[in-house]
């Protein structure tokens, strides 16, 4: 059973890694988050960051009722995505803030992409969104790594 507390607090600590990436991308050079590389699903950084946020965007306002799918042309630059990040991350924290256990761990039906209709728990929707944004982050990395910027320090933080 999830409770509001623990998703905050796993979701504060995606956080920190988040803001961490975003620390480490701001001392690379201009045009690196444009730069494509094959055998990615989302090729550049910029592109990657925008799935990233925009998915747990989407899976947070599916929560509140109503599903948002933002324009990734909308967020051309770093300084963009990082006030997107914060906006989406914020929303995500009201939404857990005012969860009560029974609502997240209670089934209930949502209506998704395409106007599907899916029975969903929504704290496994929140821990969707965070381990989501680890699998892109790794891929983050192995770019930046390529592009011969590598950081290390970024996974889940357990201090």
């Amino acid at each position: 059973m999830y409770t509001s507390t623990a998703l905050l607090d796993i979701h504060t600590r995606t956080q920190a890694s988040l803001a961490a990436l975003f620390a480490h991308l701001a001392t690379m050079e201009e045009g690196s988050l444009e730069r494509s590389f094959a055998g990615f699903g989302y090729p550049t950084v910029r592109l990657q960051l925008h799935h990233m946020i925009g998915a747990e965007h989407y899976w947070i306002t599916l929560l509140e009722g109503r599903f948002v799918v933002t324009d990734e042309d909308a967020y051309p630059d770093l300084a963009s995505l990082l006030a997107y990040k914060e906006e989406v991350a914020g929303r995500g924290r009201s939404w857990l803030e005012g969860a009560s256990t029974e609502q997240l761990n209670e089934p209930a039906t949502f209506e998704t992409w395409g106007g599907k209709e899916k029975v969903l728990v929504p704290a496994a929707v929140v821990m969707r969104t965070q381990t989501h944004h680890f699998t892109h982050l790794g891929q983050v990395l192995a770019m930046v790594r390529l592009m011969g910027h590598p950081v290390r320090g970024l996974d889940f933080p357990v201090e």
